[in-house]
C-alpha cells in the first residue's frame, strides 16, 4: 500500500474535512469514529487534532479515551500484572462501552455519554457528568485493540508502528504487552481493515493513505 508523507496538523484537518461529509450507515445521527493504535503510537493526540479541526468548522465533537473505560484492578489483575492475555481480553470494560457510549448514540439514542468510568491511576469512579453530544456531533474514540470488537464505527483509522518502532517507542516496563499487539495483527489485521491508515514509526514525520 502506497503511503504519502504529511504533517500531523494537516492530517488532522484533512480527516476531519473527510468526516464533514460521513453519513452513519445505521442512520445514527452521531458518526462514530475510531482512532486504533498501541499507547506507543498515540491515538488519542490525533483525535484531539480532529476535535479542535472539526471545532473550526463549526462542528462538535467528544473525544473519549479506552483508559477511562478499565475494569476493577481486581478483576484485570486477576491473574497477575502482566498476563498477556488479560490484556488482551479483559482489561477494558467493553460492556460499559457499549452501554454508556454507544448505546446513546444508535438511532434513537439520547446523545447523553459518559466520557469516562474509571481512573486508571487510583481505581476509582470518577463520577464524571455525562456529556451531551449535539445531533450531528462526533464520537472520536481512541485506544488499543479497538478493532476487535464489532464496535459500530462509521470510520476507523489506525496508527500503524513496525514491530520495531513498538518495541522502541513502548516504555520497557510496559513490554510485556507487545504480544498482545502481534497477536491482535494476526487475528484483526488491522492495517488491512481500517478505512485509514497512518504509519507512526517516526513520530516526527507521519504518512498516511489518504
Amino acid at each position: 500500500m502506497r503511503l504519502e508523507a504529511i504533517t500531523w496538523d494537516l492530517l488532522g484537518e484533512r480527516l476531519a474535512e473527510r468526516l464533514l461529509h460521513l453519513e452513519p450507515a445505521d442512520g445514527s445521527p452521531w458518526p462514530r469514529i475510531a482512532f486504533d493504535g498501541a499507547p506507543a503510537a498515540r491515538p488519542g493526540e490525533l483525535a484531539q487534532r480532529v476535535h479542535e479541526a472539526l471545532r473550526l468548522h463549526g462542528r462538535p465533537s467528544l473525544v473519549v479515551g479506552t483508559e477511562g473505560f478499565l475494569r476493577p484492578a481486581s478483576l484485570r489483575l486477576e491473574h497477575g500484572h502482566q498476563d498477556v492475555d488479560s490484556y488482551y481480553d479483559d482489561w477494558f470494560d467493553t460492556g460499559a462501552l457499549w452501554r454508556e457510549v454507544f448505546g446513546p448514540l444508535e438511532p434513537g439514542g439520547n446523545g447523553r455519554v459518559l466520557p469516562d468510568l474509571r481512573d486508571p491511576a487510583t481505581d476509582r469512579a470518577t463520577r464524571s457528568p455525562y456529556a451531551q453530544l449535539a445531533l450531528g456531533g462526533y464520537l472520536l474514540l481512541h485506544g488499543p485493540l479497538l478493532l476487535r470488537h464489532w464496535f459500530p464505527f462509521d470510520l476507523t483509522v489506525h496508527l500503524l508502528l513496525s514491530p520495531g518502532a513498538l518495541r522502541r517507542r513502548t516504555p520497557e516496563s510496559d513490554h510485556w504487552t507487545l504480544p498482545a499487539f502481534e497477536r491482535y495483527e494476526h487475528e484483526t489485521d488491522p492495517a488491512g481493515t481500517a478505512d485509514v491508515l497512518v504509519r507512526a514509526d517516526d513520530p516526527r514525520r507521519p504518512a498516511w493513505n489518504g
